[in-house]
This record gives C-alpha cells, sequence and structure tokens, in this order.
C-alpha cells in the first residue's frame, strides 16, 4: 500500500504515574498481561503494514522498548526504533524523525491505542479521496468505576479535554471543523468559507479522535517546517489543516505564501467567485467537487485540500491507554466485552487461567479474570474481574476485586485489593487493605495497613552531583 508508519509510543508519561518508571516505559505497561504496544503492532501486522517507525521518549525508554521489539517480533515486522526527548510533543516527535519519512503517505498511530479497526480501512479512503489527512474517529467510551468497585484512585484526569467537538459534511466523509482540548472551553469558531461550501455541517462531540491518522508526507512536512512551534497533532496540525481547506494555506503546488498565509495568485481573486464554483450545487462541495474530477485530483491545483474522516461503526473497539483511568477500563474490557483482543481463548467460565497457575482449597477465580503462568494462590482466595500476573505469590483468606495485580508479587494472608493497581515487585504485608489505590513498583506495604484513594510509590533519589 505504500505506506510509511509511524508509530507514536510516548516514553514515561507523567499522567500515569506511579504505573510507568524508568524500568517500565509506558509502551511496555501490561494490558492483560500484553505490552500495550503489542496490540498496535499486531493491529498494523493484520493489515499488512510491516515497515514501521516507532519513536520513543527518553533514551532508556527506547533501549527497553527496541530490546523487546527486538525479541518479540523478530522476522515479523521491519522497524526502526527513533529515540526523541522527553515531552515534545507529538508534533514534535514527527519534526525530529522528518528526515526518515520517504514514502507519499504517512500513517501516524499512538502506540497508545487498543482497537479493532483496520488501519487498512481509513488508507483506503484516504487515497480514494486524495486527502492530506484522513482521522480515525471512534464513539467516545463510557469510562469511569463499574458499579461494585471503581479503578481510578486519585486520577485528576477527568473528562475535560479528552473530547472533540467534530464538524461532518453531510456525507460524513469529510472533516470540516476539529476542536479538541482547551479549545473546547472556548467559544468555537467555524470559518464562514466552509459554511457556505458546504451547506450544512453535523456537529458532534461523541466522537474521539483515535490517534491514528493518514497523512499526505509533503503536506505534513510543510506545515512541521513552517509552524515550528506547533506541538500536538491533535491540538495544533490538525485543527490548522482542517480551518486552512478552502484558504489554500497549504501551497500544495509549490506557489508562494503571502503574508496572510493565502496563496497569493488566489489571494488576488475574487473568493466569494471561487467559492461559488466550488460550491457545484453543495450540500457537499468536497464529495461533489471532486466526484467528477478524474483519479480525485484537483481540478485547480493548490487552490483547495481535503480533509477526511473514517467513522469506525459503534461495534468496534477503540480506546486510548492515556490516563489511569483510561487503564483500568481497558484491562476490564480486555478480559470482559474486547476479549478478543487479548489474544487468548477463555475457558467455558470466561477466564483465563494459564496451566502453570495453581489454585489452593476452596479458592475461586470468577469470570473476566486472567490468572497468568506461574502464579500461587493459598486457600479460600476470591478473585473477581481482576488481572493477575506472572509468578505472584498470593496467600490465604485473600479477596482481590477490580484491580490489576502485574508481575512477582506477593500479598500476604488477610489482605483485600478492590479496584486497584499493584505494580510488578510490591509486597503486602498480612491485613492489608487497599481501595481504588496505585502501588508503584518495589512499594512494600506493612501489615494492617488501610489505604483508600492513595497513590503510593518509592520516592526517586535525586541524582548525586
Amino acid at each position: 500500500m505504500d505506506f510509511q508508519v509511524v508509530v507514536l509510543a510516548g516514553g514515561a508519561s507523567k499522567e500515569l504515574s506511579p504505573l510507568v518508571s524508568k524500568e517500565v516505559p509506558k509502551a511496555l505497561l501490561p494490558v492483560a498481561n500484553r505490552p500495550v504496544l503489542s496490540y498496535v503492532l499486531d493491529l498494523l501486522e493484520s493489515s499488512n503494514l510491516k515497515d514501521l517507525i516507532i519513536v520513543v521518549e527518553g533514551n532508556d525508554a527506547a533501549l527497553r522498548v527496541g530490546g523487546w521489539i527486538s525479541s518479540a517480533y523478530h522476522d515479523r515486522l521491519r522497524v526502526q526504533v527513533a529515540q526523541v526527548p522527553e515531552d515534545v510533543g507529538t508534533a514534535g516527535a514527527l519534526r525530529l524523525v522528518a528526515n526518515r519519512l520517504t514514502a507519499s503517505d504517512i500513517l501516524v498511530v499512538s502506540g497508545d491505542l487498543i482497537s479493532d479497526v483496520p488501519p487498512g480501512a481509513v488508507a483506503a479512503i484516504h487515497r480514494r479521496h486524495d486527502a492530506v489527512v484522513t482521522s480515525l474517529l471512534c464513539t467516545a467510551p463510557i469510562s469511569g468505576p463499574s458499579e461494585t468497585g471503581s479503578s481510578g484512585g486519585k486520577d485528576k484526569t477527568k473528562k475535560q479535554g479528552r473530547y472533540n467537538i467534530i464538524g461532518l459534511d453531510p456525507t460524513r466523509q469529510f472533516l470540516l471543523l476539529a476542536a479538541a482540548g482547551t479549545d473546547v472551553e472556548k467559544d468555537i469558531r467555524v470559518q464562514k468559507s466552509i459554511l457556505r461550501a458546504v451547506g450544512q455541517m453535523e456537529i458532534r462531540a461523541d466522537l474521539m479522535d483515535a490517534h491514528l491518522y493518514a497523512f499526505k508526507r509533503n503536506v505534513l512536512q510543510e506545515v512541521l517546517d513552517k509552524k515550528d512551534t506547533f506541538q500536538s497533532i491533535r491540538q495544533d496540525v490538525l485543527p490548522y489543516l482542517v480551518k486552512s481547506q478552502l484558504r489554500s494555506e497549504i501551497s500544495a503546488n509549490g506557489a508562494p505564501l503571502s503574508k496572510d498565509g493565502l496563496n497569493e495568485n488566489m489571494a488576488s481573486q475574487n473568493s466569494q467567485a471561487w467559492l461559488s464554483q466550488q460550491r457545484i450545487g453543495a450540500p457537499s462541495c468536497f464529495h461533489e467537487a471532486y466526484a467528477s474530477v478524474p483519479n480525485g485530483s484537483t481540478a485547480e491545483p493548490g487552490r483547495i485540500h481535503k480533509c477526511c474522516a473514517y467513522i469506525a461503526s459503534k461495534d468496534k473497539y477503540c480506546a486510548r491507554l492515556n490516563s489511569i483511568q483510561a487503564y483500568c477500563d481497558i484491562n476490564r474490557d480486555v478480559i470482559g466485552e474486547a476479549s478478543h483482543l487479548s489474544g487468548y481463548s477463555f475457558s467455558a467460565q470466561n477466564n483465563i487461567i494459564l496451566p502453570s497457575a495453581q489454585l489452593g482449597s476452596k479458592t475461586t477465580v470468577g469470570p473476566q479474570c486472567m490468572l497468568d503462568e506461574g502464579s500461587h494462590l493459598g486457600d479460600k482466595c476470591s478473585v473477581k474481574r481482576s488481572v493477575i500476573g506472572r509468578h505472584c505469590r498470593i496467600g490465604s483468606n485473600v479477596k482481590i476485586v477490580n484491580s490489576i495485580v502485574m508481575n512477582h508479587v506477593t500479598i500476604e494472608d488477610g489482605c483485600l485489593v478492590q479496584g486497584s493497581i499493584i505494580c510488578s515487585n510490591v509486597y503486602l504485608q498480612e491485613r492489608v487493605v487497599l481501595k481504588d489505590c496505585q502501588v508503584g513498583a518495589g512499594f512494600v506495604v506493612t501489615s494492617g495497613s488501610e489505604y483508600k484513594a492513595e497513590s503510593l510509590s518509592k520516592k526517586e533519589k535525586s541524582p548525586s552531583h
């Protein structure tokens, strides 16, 4: 398909502290006991997209992610791992690897996407309409705690800034408005030229930008070059391309830009007359104007560019691991309603207990649970709607509900863990009670302690000078 793929895998995401660390960068954070990045890589592989540039923030994270890929995807994918500084933003990361981009079209995908929407479908729409950008939009997930126990703890990331206001043409193929993040809190302005051209616009607030985009490479590189302050694809690059669709700020034919960003030979024309030509009896100038042009090429090069949307059907799963609450929700879904994404076969009891795991007398593991290899549970334990990693040692009379327990965790007798995330190598001594907590790697919780909605982690040692 001649698409080059860039996977933006992040680094040590602050939003996911204390789950991520130098030892476990975001890309390797386990979802149903598999690194989150594996879900994107498997999805790309299934669409025969195997030439990848994986961009990782920070040298340590890049080394760890590269080592894991070499082991897990040997002979399956052709991967370049590119290390960029931390906190450069998604657009900044693309800018730093722009010299590696050679294909005519680029597929950019976030490494924290968990989805079964085929990227090839987005790529096909992009090519069909000769778009400068095509964005995957999915029904926004309803996140939050389940009735029997939450999994958020002190996750302060409310829904503010997580949703988008999207404007679509009547055919729902073309993206006419994209407002994200803080813009949603302000008055949203719509270009008059776009409204004139399409006649009407459908405004949607129930769609999530999945952070999977197809770009025309030359346009993407031009924007990144000229707009060197742009840091975010979703908040800077995409809105800019959408707003400039009928203003021709992108000089696709190489003509110079005027000071106000318009192509000079167009700026001198009567733009109202030009727009009326483009309408061709709206409702959708984009759809009608290009339907009559061979091969989807523009009748007047450099005068207009198109931004498209691919809206996934509601039966498709699509979520991004961009908060602690999302991490809990996605783990719950992948061993629940979206179990086809897990890569495992579930038992008749609708759970996964690997053969090397051992259960004590009168211990029950309910539906929508996963118990990985080498883990031992003592007598009279109860596990409900939870994921337990590899080689955990769990004592007797332990209750684990709506929780995620990573690898090599020790939980002594009489503990209650509810709505919590327990990172690798944690030690819970006897009779600990944790509700809606996150416990960072290697932390020790002393006997009889009770915590609710707390984030517990080792203090980072300051580097010595």
